[in-house]
Parts: C-alpha cells; sequence; structure tokens
C-alpha cells in the first residue's frame, strides 16, 4: 500500500505548486504536497541574515544535506558547472519555496514576448497568445496581492485594476524621473507582490530594506500563503520529503512518486494525477533521474526536450556617484523602473531588456554600505569623520541593472552529473551554459543605456560590472509548445508522453521575455487549474 494517497500528487510548494494546490483543495479534491524542504521560521530566518557575514539571497535558508541547494558565493557548492559560462542564478527548497527570497516585482509579459519567431524571426512562439493568459494575470495579482498602477498599463493591456495603489516611488525614484524627463528612458512605479496596504491578514510594506533575502513581516508575498490555504482546504504537506523518481505504468500513465525522507526511509506516492512544480532546475533532474525500460531517456522525455534551453535573464550592473544626495538603501529594494525598452524591431538583431532602479545603493555589485565603512576605515578615518564621510558617500550610491533577454539554445542545458550524487543517491545537477552572441549584444545596449542615464544624472565615477550577473530567473528546461517532437509539455502544461502529468513554473516558459517570472508562473498554474480537474475524469 502507497504510504502517500491523494487525488493529486503536488512536488513542490513553491508559488507554482502552492498556487495549484490552493486551488485544486479549495474545490473539494484530495491534494498531497510533496517538499525537499522543510517549513521556515521567519524570526529565525531573519536573525540569520542580520548575523551573516555575507548577506547572500540563501544566507536566511542554508542547505542541509537532506535539501541541499546552490548558493550565490559558492556556485559549485551544488552545481557542476560544465561551462563555458558560469550559471549563477539559483533557488532554496523550503516550504513556499524561491518566493522566500524574490525581490517582489510582478512584471507581466508583453504581447510580441508570445510570438518571437513570427514577429523577429527569434526563438520560438509559445503555444498560447497574451489573450489567452490575460484572465489569468489579473488572478494572479490578485491572489499574490499585488500594489501597481492600473492606468499605467507598461505595455500589456488589462481588463482588471491592481488589488491595491502602487508602492509610493522613493526619492531616488524621483530624482531618476527628473533627469531622464523628455528621454526615452521613462521611469514608471513597479508592480509589486507585496502589500502597500494591509490585506488577507498580511501588513503593509513598512520598508525594512531587506526583500532579499526575507520580509521580517510578510509585507512581501511568499507562496506560504497558498500553502496554508491549501492545507485549510484539507491539502496534506509532507515537508522533508524529498521527490526522487517518478514511476510510470503500462499504460504510460504516471504510477506513483517515489520519495526519500532524511533517515532514509522511502515512501510512494499514489494518485490520479501529478503535477512536477520544482523548479527548472530540480524539474528536469528528477524526470531526468527517473529512467526505465519504458522511458529510456527519462520521464516525459520523447522529445529530448526534458532539461534544454536553460535561460536566465543575464543582468548588467553599473553603478555611480550622483553630485547630490539620493538616500538610498530605504525600503523595498526595488520601486521603480523602465520598461518601455522591453519590445521592438530590434528584437531582430539583440535583446530587449529592462532596466531596474536600485534602492539598494552599491549592495548588489559591492556589498556596500559595509564594503564602504571599510574602505574609508583602511583610509585611516575615524569617529566622526569616518560617519560623515560614510554618510556623504552612500547617500549618494546609485545603481541600475538591465535584464536581458536571453534565447532558448539546446545546448544550454541541464543534465545529470556522471559521478556525484546528493544522499539519496540522485546524481547532482551538471549544468552546461553560455552567452551567444545574441545575448552580448544586448548586454552591450545595456552598458551604453547606463551610461546616458548616468550622464543624464551627473554622475561621477560610473563603473560596469564586467561580467553578467544572474537575476535569480531559472528559465526553460521543459518547455510548452504544440508539436510533442520539440517540446515537452502543451498548452495546458499536460505532459505530451503522460496524460496525468503535469510540470508547472519557469521551467515551462519557451523563450525568456524580460518580465520576472513569478507573476507568469502564478497565472500559467492558475490557467492550468481546470485542466488538471478535468483530468481526474479521463
Amino acid at each position: 500500500m502507497a504510504d502517500i494517497q491523494a487525488d493529486v500528487i503536488v512536488v513542490g510548494s513553491g508559488v507554482a505548486g502552492a498556487t495549484l494546490a490552493a486551488k485544486v483543495a479549495e474545490s473539494g479534491l484530495k491534494v498531497a504536497i510533496i517538499e525537499a524542504g522543510s517549513k521556515v521560521d521567519r524570526a529565525e530566518a531573519t536573525q540569520r541574515y542580520w548575523d551573516a557575514l555575507i548577506k547572500v539571497p540563501e544566507c536566511p535558508y542554508p542547505p542541509t544535506p537532506q535539501a541541499e541547494h546552490p548558493i550565490t558565493d559558492d556556485l559549485n557548492h551544488w552545481y557542476r558547472q560544465a561551462g563555458p559560462d558560469t550559471f549563477k542564478s539559483t533557488y532554496v527548497k523550503v516550504v513556499g519555496g524561491t518566493t522566500w527570497h524574490w525581490l517582489g516585482t510582478c512584471l507581466r509579459h508583453v504581447p510580441a514576448d508570445f510570438r518571437l519567431k513570427s514577429l523577429y524571426g527569434r526563438g520560438v512562439d509559445w503555444p498560447i497568445a497574451y489573450d489567452d493568459l490575460e484572465p489569468f494575470y489579473g488572478q494572479a495579482e490578485n491572489e499574490i496581492g499585488v500594489s501597481g498602477d492600473s492606468y499605467e498599463p507598461l505595455g500589456a493591456p488589462r481588463s482588471t485594476p491592481y488589488p491595491m495603489p502602487a508602492i509610493p516611488q522613493t526619492y531616488l525614484d524621483k530624482a531618476f524621473a527628473k533627469a531622464l524627463e523628455g528621454t526615452v528612458y521613462e521611469v514608471r512605479a513597479t508592480p509589486q507582490g507585496r502589500n502597500s496596504q494591509d490585506r488577507d491578514e498580511r501588513p503593509s510594506c513598512c520598508g525594512n530594506a531587506s526583500c532579499i533575502p526575507v520580509c521580517p513581516v510578510q509585507a512581501k508575498y511568499d507562496a506560504t500563503v497558498h500553502v496554508d490555504r491549501a492545507e485549510k482546504s484539507g491539502a496534506v504537506l509532507y515537508d522533508r520529503t524529498t521527490a526522487t523518481f517518478v514511476e510510470t505504468g503500462p499504460d504510460g500513465r504516471i504510477a506513483a512518486i517515489r520519495a526519500k525522507r532524511p533517515d532514509g526511509s522511502e515512501i510512494r506516492a499514489v494518485g490520479k494525477v501529478f503535477v512536477i512544480a520544482a523548479h527548472a532546475v530540480e524539474t528536469p533532474r528528477l524526470l531526468l533521474n527517473s529512467r526505465s525500460e519504458a522511458t529510456p531517456r527519462g520521464v516525459a522525455n520523447g522529445s529530448d526536450q526534458v532539461g534544454r534551453n536553460l535561460m536566465d535573464h543575464p543582468t548588467q550592473l553599473s553603478w555611480a556617484l550622483t553630485n547630490d544626495p539620493v538616500w538610498p538603501y530605504r525600503g523595498p529594494l526595488s520601486t521603480s523602473g523602465i520598461e518601455n525598452l522591453r519590445d521592438g524591431p530590434f528584437r531582430k538583431e539583440r535583446p530587449a531588456f529592462r532596466v531596474e532602479i536600485g534602492n539598494d545603493g552599491w549592495s548588489w555589485p559591492t556589498g556596500a554600505p559595509i564594503s564602504t565603512a571599510a574602505d574609508l576605515a583602511r583610509t585611516g578615518l575615524r569617529g566622526k569623520a569616518l560617519d560623515d564621510a560614510l554618510r556623504h558617500h552612500t547617500s549618494r550610491h546609485v545603481r541600475v541593472a538591465s535584464l536581458v533577454e536571453q534565447l532558448p539554445d539546446p545546448e544550454n542545458r541541464v543534465t545529470l552529473d556522471p559521478t556525484e550524487t546528493d544522499m539519496y543517491g540522485v546524481p547532482l545537477p551538471r549544468l552546461a551554459y553560455r552567452y551567444d552572441d545574441y545575448v552580448k549584444a544586448g548586454l552591450a545596449a545595456a552598458r551604453d543605456a547606463h551610461a546616458e542615464i548616468f550622464a543624464r544624472l551627473g554622475t561621477t565615477g560610473v563603473q560596469h560590472q564586467d561580467d553578467a550577473a544572474g537575476a535569480g530567473h531559472i528559465i526553460g528546461t521543459a518547455r510548452m509548445g504544440e508539436d510533442p517532437k520539440s517540446s515537452v509539455v502543451d498548452r495546458d502544461l499536460r505532459s505530451h508522453d503522460h496524460r496525468n502529468l503535469f510540470i508547472l513554473g519557469s521551467a515551462v516558459f519557451p523563450t525568456s521575455a524580460t518580465a520576472n517570472p513569478t507573476l507568469t508562473i502564478a497565472a500559467l498554474s492558475l490557467r492550468a487549474v481546470e485542466a488538471v480537474k478535468g483530468a481526474l475524469a479521463g
């Protein structure tokens, strides 16, 4: 007899799995959620962040042997990098997933993002159009609780208003807007998954300035909101339970998912419908590890596309000093951006990008203000002189980051390492990754844009990071499409190979576009709810 039985088995408790699990459970169906990580104590996580000497996104959520994950300051800790370029984006394994340390940006894709091949001869088209997803974008904004300016569509037409007004722009944002008035660079408030007013039993944002890696008060959405809703509707959460193998039956349907617990015990989860929502590295890792006589290339991999087309938003970081104070290091880490560069005929030649305006000063590229204090102290400054110099310098820090569109490339991929395994015997993820000339052209265009923006601001000491940073957006590896020969799931996120298997998350994106992916993940998951429920009958 199986240890876990439910109508729907969901692997992963991030925004994709938790949102779907909550909606399915609310309809009266029996749902089980399998999650490798543990529940997070918010107060303890916040304290770990404050105590950490190196403040990276994972410091409140350190990996454990039973739930290993990558870490930003050691990209060889979990990943086995096959190059030629280093893949720099990460995730965590905890209940609620990587929404614990996401920034909160909730941009929609623009309509052209779904037709990249047709319009510009690049990448592939999605099997759905913007209009197919638009109603679910509105639902996702309501489910997450997005604060935004409903009169500013940001290139994506809307049929419903945001549930909350926009988070106010900062003094720094307004300095950018004033300097760039009349230019091509339009500064707009960023829609965000954080409360601008008390809502859903969560407080409004009080500006703790630690959105990455932890919101101390849960003004910022994380997927435990939907995990809790799922549990209240009868779903059962199995944390510290790592899915290791997907079993198929003689009819080609998924029969069960095997999982292991830290004590080494193995359980089987049996259901009618199975949903894999384990992020775009762990999802292909699980599917590829599930090789059998019936599935020699792994589960859901008849197309040989599982693990392929790994993408991120390679990020150009630039920073400088303003002449007058703009007072960074306050409020959410970003409250405004430049979104009108996300589409145009130029995409035939180079990628689109969006420009994020940072409220976090030089924190991302240099570790400031802590590193600034150390640099000034090394010059011999002490006491009031050090304090005055630190105030003068840090009050003028500005930073922008352009998130560059990346095209799918089948050779950019997640495979299984041939020699190293985790404590459960599953091979570690091996990543092959490179930036092509298209991405490099986008990074160069972003540097030019940053130089022009900083010139308008009248800055000094402009610096551009030589190597692209990771955006934390792991995309591709199980893409959706109409043709079973070139894609993993269909337009409803159902596996082409196994009719009772669905795959959710940014793994299914055919192209990366430029928007931070969380809102689109949530919208696609909400759109898949009816297909999942319908699969129970057939």
